[in-house]
């Protein structure tokens, strides 16, 4: 699999828009930023680069951040539209309109849930992340990966895998990321740059979240409700809760873990899950979401106690089902 059909594609549009998913993580940002970089390198072109929603400032060392905006004009007609790391269009927000408009679209993702929604597909659901898919795909196309790049797939290969601690981190990985030091990547500065340059209140707020955690079920579900008014309380951006699933799923006891963010009073509410043996992605799939076997999320229109109470029939629903097989 590599970019040769689609390479004519590149070259020929005038108008290029790369995007990824609400929210963006060290994946997403860092494979966009990446990619950015090597069709400048490539074809000397400026593509339009979005960052849908908050930005978070640890990233903000990454090369060609600076030229992230959060939105465009929705009357744009671009010639190409790039997703990548992006599950589903809904994870568009309000810039679906503008993939949904293109002439031609290209989808690149690692997520298995990915229905190949693009007019030119490069899904890989057993990668690592979408900066393992830009990488192969590099590397199969003969396109020479300079410092910058190396710097921004690396970032996205290292967050996505937990800093090469998650079940994802396989042979395939080291040897990416082994190239991409080779090519200039400093695995030090970024390691620091991603986990180690944390404010004040990011620390306090997470410690005030896992002091409310909740059990059930002898410890084997844990869980967080994060409100407004906490996020609030603690000057707190989007970002702070990064990491708390993660934090949960790491006691011994816990199979299942989940974090319960309301993002609209009453109305909407955010779900990120993470297990070490379940399949989580099929809980969120319930609720339209998605994800990997052991890290998912989905959206919930609805309070944050109500969809806890609903994520939480799910769960015993599914385990059930499990368990009886």
């Amino acid at each position: 699999m590599n970019f040769e059909k689609t390479e004519n594609i590149i070259k020929t549009a005038k108008k290029i828009l790369i995007i990824s998913h609400i929210n963006p993580d060290g994946d997403a940002l860092g494979s966009t930023c990446g990619l950015y970089q090597m069709i400048y390198n490539r074809f000397k072109k400026r593509a339009d680069l979005c960052a849908l929603t908050y930005l978070s400032p640890v990233y903000k060392f990454l090369p060609n951040i600076e030229y992230a905006k959060s939105s465009y004009d929705k009357s744009l007609v671009y010639d190409l539209v790039i997703t990548v790391d992006v599950a589903a269009l809904d994870r568009l927000g309000d810039m679906r309109i503008l993939f949904e408009k293109a002439k031609t679209t290209i989808n690149i993702d690692h997520h298995k849930t990915n229905n190949n929604f693009g007019d030119y597909n490069y899904v890989m659901p057993n990668a690592s992340s979408a900066g393992e898919v830009l990488y192969k795909l590099f590397k199969n196309s003969g396109w020479k990966i300079d410092k910058n790049t190396a710097d921004c797939l690396y970032t996205a290969i290292l967050t996505d895998t937990g800093g090469f601690r998650f079940d994802n981190t396989t042979e395939d990985v080291f040897l990416a990321v082994a190239d991409l030091v080779e090519a200039g990547a400093n695995p030090n500065e970024i390691y620091t740059n991603c986990y180690e340059l944390k404010s004040k209140s990011y620390v306090m707020f997470q410690n005030y979240c896992v002091n409310k955690a909740q059990f059930l079920d002898d410890d084997k579900i844990a869980y967080m409700t994060i409100y407004k008014r906490d996020l609030e309380r603690f000057n707190a951006n989007d970002d702070y809760t990064e990491g708390l699933a993660e934090t949960l799923r790491a006691i011994v006891t816990t199979d299942i873990s989940f974090v319960a963010k309301e993002v609209e009073p009453d109305k909407v509410c955010k779900i990120s899950m993470r297990s070490k043996k379940f399949d989580v992605s099929k809980i969120c799939m319930a609720f339209g979401g998605g994800g990997h076997a052991r890290a998912a999320g989905c959206t919930i229109k609805s309070s944050v106690d109500n969809a806890v109470k609903k994520i939480l029939n799910e769960i015993n629903k599914y385990v059930r089902e499990v368990r009886e097989q």
